[in-house]
């Protein structure tokens, strides 16, 4: 057996002879890419403070109903009445997905922009990028298309798999309903077929919905879907407001990645605490006997220790 450092592990919490701890990363994964998608729909102009749907001066297009609407909504020479609420919340999220990903660097892109092609990628941003960046939205804003975004995360882990990424997380934030669900499920259903087939690495879709024109039952069509070979692909939960989702990501990402080996837990007398069949969650959450001041997760032939704080301590 190797022993290894505790550096896979923090927010340690033990409480009442039980212990709370995340795996700062999964160890049995070299690479993790992650990416943030944005709603660029023109409901969204109030949340970035946006004056307007479209660059100035031209007129907007009008190739569909909902970018005339928003034209109307939104004419030329309006003011919004609030701040941008999205760009603190896109830093917030970046620098948390920073620590995460193998390189530290996000693919940031808005979605649902202009047409129902449409995204805006930013490109790939590490939290080092923060000063020079301002998240106002796209050029131009457009309607709630999910599969554009899909597409684009899925060919950017193609390339990023030659790059030696093994895993993938993408986080989706939108303040509406999608037009293209049913086209959605079907994408994801071929795409779990090459995650099984091996052409793609294991990929997760975080779906966050803020605000109160989410179809959540949508969603939960989208995410409760099973796929045979890796289950669930998809998670979501709905936020009130735009202020919440970057604690919400935060709580989303940790419960979605979950290690694909077999594990166990064992206490500072190497017993077993706890068996992992298939997979490990980010998350662990197990009693200790008394005078416990330790535990080990056993994962491949590897095993990482980690030291327990006294009851009352907390980190």
């Amino acid at each position: 057996m190797t022993e290894r450092a505790s550096g896979i592990f923090s927010d340690i919490h033990h409480e009442d002879g039980r212990v709370r701890v995340t795996l700062l990363h999964d160890p049995s994964v070299e690479g993790l890419d992650t990416a943030i998608y944005m709603d660029g729909s023109g409901s969204m102009l109030d949340e970035y403070a946006r004056t307007s749907g479209f660059p100035a001066p031209s007129p907007p297009p009008k190739s569909t109903l909902g970018k005339l609407w928003h034209w109307l909504s939104h004419p030329f020479g309006s003011t919004s009445s609030g701040s941008n609420v999205v760009d603190p919340q896109i830093r917030r999220m970046l620098q948390y997905l920073a620590t995460k990903d193998r390189n530290a660097q996000l693919r940031v892109a808005y979605w649902a922009c202009g047409s129902e092609s449409g995204i805006e990628v930013v490109g790939e941003l590490s939290a080092a990028d923060l000063d020079q960046r301002r998240f106002d939205g796209p050029k131009v804003f457009g309607t709630t298309y999910l599969m554009p975004a899909l597409r684009d995360f899925v060919e950017y882990m193609r390339a990023q798999r030659l790059q030696g990424a093994q895993r993938g997380c993408a986080v989706i934030v939108t303040d509406g309903q999608f037009f293209d669900a049913a086209k959605v499920k079907e994408y994801s259903q071929l795409v779990a077929e090459e995650i099984v087939a091996g052409s793609l690495p294991p990929l997760n879709f975080v779906l966050v919905g803020v605000g109160s024109e989410v179809d959540e039952e949508q969603m939960e069509s989208i995410c409760h879907a099973e796929y045979a070979g890796i289950e669930h692909m998809w998670c979501h939960r709905v936020a009130e407001e735009m202020e919440e989702i970057a604690q919400l990501v935060a709580v989303l990402v940790d419960e979605s990645m979950t290690i694909s080996s077999s594990g166990r837990l064992l206490d500072h007398r190497d017993q077993v605490l706890q068996v992992y069949e298939g997979r490990i969650p980010a998350v662990l959450e197990f009693d200790v006997p008394p005078g416990c001041d330790r535990f080990t997760l056993e994962i491949n032939g590897e095993r990482y220790q980690q030291a327990i704080p006294a009851e009352e301590d907390h980190h």
